[in-house]
């Protein structure tokens, strides 16, 4: 039984994907690196800048990537016009496992400035206890982000899940000894997440919750 949820938010809860691969592969072009395939920008969805972009530009100085992750979030912030949107049913799902006595947390590859812009965009403050971004601590698949989380709410590994889109989501539950519950509708593909050893994969959010809600959570400190 399951008392602490802790979500990934690009590729999870948002459809964010085509904004974040447009502007990794324009920050690309302003810099004047190599441009990565959409399949290869989507691919490190997850990670932290630093890390992901190492992983993109191989061939980059590093000022090169310090310049390259600058106007990432320039793209990201102030030029890119692509629509992101929640995926279906993910207000209501929230709400559902609030309702039904569970912590919800965050652990995503966002800084903080942009994991606060979200959370005011579609107020969902009161939804989660906790957040741990990128910048705040080490990158996935690193487990620090789950653990710093778990001390924060005083939940052990074996009452808590991670629910993310990437193998990178997947590692890091491991790694932080809890289990977790891949989605094939964001990133990675299912066959990937599996191989993560996820503990099942959904391929929507409504079937999140329906699973989560089948008798596997309990109320935290009932």
């Amino acid at each position: 039984m399951y008392q602490l949820v802790i979500f990934d938010w690009d590729g999870t809860l948002i459809d964010s994907a085509q904004k974040i691969s447009n502007c990794i592969r324009a920050a690309a072009v302003d810099v004047g690196l190599n441009v990565p395939s959409h399949q290869d920008a989507q691919s490190i969805i997850g990670l932290s800048l630093d890390v992901a972009m190492k992983i993109l530009f191989p061939e980059a100085s590093n000022n090169q990537l310090i310049d390259v992750i600058e106007r990432y979030k320039y793209q990201f912030v102030t030029l890119d016009e692509t629509q992101q949107e929640l995926f279906i049913g993910v207000e209501e799902g929230l709400t559902k496992l609030n309702e039904a006595g569970a912590l919800l947390a965050i652990a995503t590859g966002k800084s903080r400035v942009g994991m606060n812009r979200v959370f005011a965009k579609y107020g969902f403050e009161n939804q989660f206890v906790a957040s741990r971004c990128a910048d705040e601590t080490r990158s996935k698949p690193h487990p620090l982000m789950l653990e710093e989380i778990l001390e924060f709410t005083s939940i052990s590994p074996h009452k808590s899940i991670m629910v993310g889109d990437t193998s990178y989501d997947m590692e890091m539950a491991e790694n932080a000894k809890m289990h977790g519950l891949g989605v094939s509708y964001g990133v990675h593909s299912e066959t990937t997440l599996q191989n993560a050893n996820a503990v099942d994969v959904l391929n929507s959010f409504n079937g999140v919750v329906g699973w989560l809600l089948d008798g596997r959570i309990s109320k935290a400190f009932s």
